[in-house]
């Protein structure tokens, strides 16, 4: 009975615990959502809005209004459709090649690919190398340096040496050469491991930040997220041009009401995409993750 009466109490308490814990994580996050809906006028009248007592789409009227906004919207969601397919083609395909025991000098490219892992080369000789590569200022600047991670070639590595090598020989008998089995039979069932490692190189790309402040130059290829940041820094005048004529709305809706209205759309994509990959997260994070 003490046992029972004990457990009981700890589930409480850590219940509550975490409760509390997963409502001051997440207040933020609604706040934002309230203010971006907020009338401009409630909003400037008061000091502190925790229900407004009257909502608005002015925010995000005038956020879908301007240009700028909506093609960096798309710059990055080109970056994260397109990016993202193309690094899950080139992990999977780099994994599966790693994994096959009659690969000739198979260990120097894990001790290659390992390197990496260690040895960061810093930002200088990032830059030097796509300035060297000739994609500055060009949308593979963003693409190519993130194509793929050395983790998750490791770990989808050890998840083609767990199948049984019957299999690919079975479609090899059935004429399948190994771009074949690889398509075919490789890819299908790996579908778990490839949703998750898609969800983490889709949130990166969305997120991209720091490529675009160092490789881009031009307006027309600045992702969504450096374009927020300019409107974080300054609410009310910017150097540049195209950030400027977005923030010249002061008059009508105040920029603290604008940014909020831009935080939630730029995390809302990501947030739509998750719940449709929650299943295959658990599942696909524990691939290759067991055996060596």
């Amino acid at each position: 009975m003490e046992n029972q009466m004990g457990s009981k109490l700890f589930n409480v308490l850590n219940y509550t615990v975490l409760t509390i814990i997963g409502l001051v994580t997440l207040l933020p996050f609604i706040y934002v959502v309230i203010i971006s809906f907020t009338d401009p006028t409630e909003y400037l009248t008061k000091s502190l809005v925790l229900i407004p007592e009257k909502w608005s789409l002015s925010a995000y009227e005038y956020i879908f209004s301007t240009n700028a906004f909506v093609h960096a919207m798309g710059i990055s969601g080109i970056l994260a459709v397109f990016g993202t397919l193309l690094s899950l083609i080139v992990t999977s395909a780099l994994a599966y090649v790693l994994s096959r025991k009659r690969l000739k000098g198979k260990k120097f490219f894990l001790v290659a690919i390992l390197m990496t892992m260690l040895f960061n080369p810093g930002m200088i000789p990032n830059y030097l190398l796509v300035d060297s590569l000739g994609l500055m200022d060009s949308i593979w600047a963003l693409i190519l340096p993130a194509l793929t991670s050395a983790w998750y070639v490791f770990l989808m590595k050890n998840f083609y040496q767990e199948i049984p090598d019957e299999l690919e020989e079975a479609a090899k008998m059935d004429g399948c050469s190994d771009i074949g089995v690889f398509f075919r039979i490789m890819l299908p069932i790996s579908v778990s491991a490839l949703a998750a490692f898609g969800l983490f190189y889709a949130v990166a790309y969305w997120n991209t930040y720091f490529s675009g402040v160092l490789y881009i130059n031009s307006d027309s290829l600045r992702p969504l997220q450096v374009l927020l940041q300019m409107l974080l820094i300054s609410a009310t005048q910017m150097a540049d041009p195209s950030v400027a004529a977005m923030l010249e709305s002061e008059r009508t809706v105040p920029p603290q009401v604008i940014k909020m209205a831009a935080v939630v759309i730029s995390s809302l994509p990501i947030v739509m995409v998750y719940p449709f990959l929650q299943k295959y997260f658990v599942k696909g994070m524990m691939v290759g993750s067991v055996k060596g």
